[in-house]
């Protein structure tokens, strides 16, 4: 008995260290992917460097990348529009003030139409926003690769450009939030619409936005954030749209996206690889965009223990840097959220937040 005890115990051994090599050597072939330090509720998390600054299409990315480029070449265009965007204000308080007077009547409405214009085409290129996001995440949650991680790792041109949507997306929302002008602007040009069409006055500038436009228009403005809002529909969508894939390919690939931001970010050694300091406030925009659109297509969202988002370390991340630059983001994750105030999140996340 003795002697079969020392046989388990030598043999029973060698096989715990076999074993030990085995996990160690399929560990060591993950490639550049770290254990993670922070994360309680992975054993490892993505830790690579995300190139947002110097990535270059591959042949197999092109076809996409060329696509999304063209909507992207727009985007730096649609953001100055948006920034330059003062409202008629003026002229419709002197038209109300003074309905009687049709020279101040048609003062503000001369005034409205160009805006309204310039405000159908941020909601159409919002349409074209979403149709390539669909085409990115059909690249990066296709099968061509074993998980996100690789996706991500291996079609970093396509990563970067998911990221500037992103980054878009929240830079037009800030803007917007800031600025009463665009709904009051909007409201005018469809009340005096309405009045015209009773009145049957022809209205100039109808057939460019017509009443059943008009109304689809006035529901994204109303929307506190809707870039942020066509994008979580957008990708919600995509994901009712593929049922052939499994929507943790899409979840893993805005998981992976926001814990590779918050890695690139409290890591000294990637955050100096930055050229620009403005990559920083990219990275941070693009982890809080991620977030936001995992927790609307996640079942349980990005604040549930089950989440694959580590939300106490991209808090911190947030409230490490200077509180100026960050407190948009903050309320970002506050105010447009779907699940942060579920009871199943975590009372620690929830006072970060407050």
């Amino acid at each position: 008995m003795a002697s079969y005890l020392s046989w388990r115990a030598v043999h029973g051994s060698v096989a715990v260290q076999g074993r030990s090599l085995q996990m160690e050597t399929r560990y060591r072939n993950m490639g550049n992917l770290l254990k993670v330090l922070t994360c309680t509720d992975l054993e490892q998390e993505p830790n690579f460097f995300l190139d947002f600054e110097n990535a270059r299409p591959t042949d197999a990315e092109r076809e996409v990348w060329e696509q999304v480029d063209v909507v992207l070449k727009d985007a730096k265009g649609i953001l100055d529009e948006l920034q330059a965007y003062k409202g008629a204000g003026q002229e419709i308080r002197e038209a109300i003030q003074s309905p009687s007077d049709e020279a101040l009547q048609e003062k503000a409405w001369a005034a409205v139409v160009p805006l309204v214009g310039r405000l159908k085409k941020f909601f159409q290129f919002s349409q074209r926003l979403e149709a390539a996001l669909h085409s990115l995440l059909g690249a990066l949650t296709s099968e061509t690769y074993h998980d996100s991680t690789q996706h991500l790792e291996r079609e970093q041109a396509l990563a970067k450009q998911f990221a500037e949507i992103l980054h878009f997306t929240l830079r037009f929302d800030e803007l917007k939030m800031t600025n009463p002008a665009i709904q009051n602007d909007f409201s005018y040009y469809r009340r005096t619409l309405s009045r015209m069409r009773i009145n049957n006055v022809p209205a100039e500038g109808e057939n460019e936005v017509n009443n059943e436009l008009a109304n689809r228009i006035s529901l994204f403005y109303a929307d506190a954030t809707p870039m942020l809002k066509a994008l979580s529909d957008g990708t919600t969508k995509f994901v009712s749209e593929n049922k052939n894939l499994p929507i943790e390919n899409t979840t893993d690939c805005l998981s992976t996206m926001a814990t590779v931001c918050k890695v690139m970010l409290e890591t000294p050694e990637y955050r100096s690889r930055f050229a620009s300091e403005e990559t920083v406030s990219f990275c941070l925009r693009v982890m809080v965009g991620v977030i936001i659109l995992y927790d609307y297509v996640h079942p349980v969202g990005a604040f549930a223990k089950s989440s694959k988002i580590d939300m106490k370390g991209c808090i911190k991340v947030l409230k490490d840097q200077p509180p100026n630059s960050v407190e948009g983001l903050l309320n970002a994750l506050r105010y447009t959220t779907k699940h942060l105030n579920d009871e199943s999140t975590n009372k620690t996340i929830k006072s970060m937040l407050q």
